[in-house]
């Protein structure tokens, strides 16, 4: 698929620039259907994006977030995306649909996590892996396969499992947006941008793409 790109010089500048985006996208959809549904990952410059967007005009009470991934790990632990969501956002109090996580029944509780999920979201945000997974879809785990299931839960990955949507949940996204910043992400994201099946994020589709980066990312 297509991807546009946009450089900036530093994280900070794609944090600010991604906060803007996201701040165009929450009115659009809130003034167009009342509501905006918008989908985060985890990674580094969400927080930072987050923390700026809580500092805007949006109308929070009109928009629901949802979790791309998230670790299996206890409420309030320091790993989890939630975590650092919440942090980010301060005061601001959208809806927030965590991932049960912490259910004794994982498969169960991912099946209950889709039956959360909107027929399609507004925008869905996805990070970049050095080796190329986004989400939680990690090279060579069985959850690549899923094709029947919008979530799954993964194996184990750097020590933890996690839940995640698949790729049928994430083709639900009327627009995508990646952040990738640092020098330990060049090559994943060459991959990407060539439209590499071969890496996890390649396989990602959706009818608009935006890819902002920084010149670490970006450098040859």
């Amino acid at each position: 698929m297509h991807h546009e790109l946009r450089d900036f010089p530093d994280a900070n500048a794609v944090a600010t620039a991604a906060a803007d985006f996201v701040a165009q996208c929450s009115r659009r959809s809130i003034e167009s259907n009342g509501r905006f549904a918008f989908a985060v990952s985890g990674g580094r410059t969400p927080w930072s994006m987050f923390e700026k967007l809580a500092l805007m005009d949006i109308a929070w009470s009109d928009v629901v977030i949802y979790q791309v991934d998230e670790r299996i790990a206890p409420l309030g632990d320091a790993t989890r995306n939630l975590t650092s969501l919440e942090r980010s956002l301060g005061t601001c109090r959208p809806t927030i649909v965590a991932m049960p996580v912490n259910d004794d029944d994982l498969d169960a509780a991912a099946t209950s996590y889709a039956r959360q999920l909107p027929e399609g979201f507004d925008l869905v945000h996805l990070g970049l892996g050095p080796d190329g997974h986004t989400a939680s879809l990690i090279p060579g785990d069985p959850v690549l396969e899923v094709r029947d299931r919008l979530v799954a839960i993964t194996g184990v990955y750097q020590g933890e499992q996690r839940m995640t949507l698949t790729y049928g949940a994430l083709a639900r996204a009327d627009q995508l947006l990646w952040l990738v910043t640092g020098d330990d992400k060049r090559s994943a994201l060459a991959a990407l941008l060539r439209g590499d099946p071969s890496i996890p994020a390649g396989a990602v589709t959706a009818p608009s793409s935006l890819v902002m980066a920084d010149e670490a990312a970006l450098a040859t």
